[in-house]
């Protein structure tokens, strides 16, 4: 059988999305695309413009007029893909600490959404894509060939995150980053456009009681 064409991987931060996708990815040979650095694009280019980010307006009209596009990695430096916004290369500017203190209220704003989504749904119709976000299954590519929703606790969410900030010789308090997933899931499902919830057709994976690599073998699995 052919395995689907375009994947859609939605769930919550830190549920494991990024995990499952890039590898999913990687053993089918297709682009990892991660929506969320689109957001992450857009809020560098609004403080690189010297933007207050709480002018909806203003970001807005950046996020419909920029052109953003993720192509496979072309540099072996831990990339997973690259990310283009007017030509520059702004893969690991995207990652900063500012971009990140920054970046939720900008993929909340509706406009921004709206913009986004139409540069995702041409990436993504390329085919031979596998898609992570937010809203994949539901907005962005509701004709998806397979749709994962992969959730997990607040609590196990929180505490991989730590895991891994410690790991990598970090500082991190446990309560405050719980807090903080707390708060970024509030954002994200009770937004009025496009909030987090999972497609009526996606198949629903907790990967609460799931290690990463049963994850991956059930989906791999449905692609096969």
């Amino acid at each position: 059988m052919t395995p689907p064409k375009i994947i859609a991987i939605d769930g919550p931060s830190a549920s494991g999305k990024s995990t499952l996708g890039l590898r999913l990815a990687e053993a089918l040979g297709y682009l990892f695309f991660d929506t969320g650095v689109m957001y992450r694009a857009v809020t560098w280019a609004a403080l690189d413009q010297g933007l207050e980010i709480k002018d909806e307006t203003a970001v807005t009209h950046l996020a419909e007029t920029a052109q953003i596009d993720v192509r496979p990695s072309s540099r072996n430096d831990g990339r997973t893909s690259d990310v283009i916004i007017n030509g520059m290369d702004v893969t690991w500017e995207t990652r900063s600490p500012d971009v990140e203190a920054n970046v939720s209220p900008v993929s909340a704003y509706r406009g921004v959404r709206k913009a986004l989504t139409t540069q995702q749904r041409r990436i993504g119709q390329r085919g031979r894509v596998v898609m992570v976000g937010r809203d994949i299954g539901t907005v962005v590519l509701p004709e998806a060939d397979l749709k994962i929703y992969l959730d997990a606790s607040a609590e196990e969410r929180a505490r991989r995150r730590h895991k891994e900030i410690l790991q990598r010789g970090g500082k991190a308090d446990y309560e405050q980053i719980l807090a903080g997933m707390r708060k970024r899931d509030e954002i994200d499902s009770t937004r009025s456009f496009s909030p987090l919830q999972a497609a009526k057709d996606a198949i629903i994976l907790d990967s609460d009681k799931m290690s990463a690599n049963e994850v991956f073998a059930r989906v791999e699995a449905l692609c096969r």
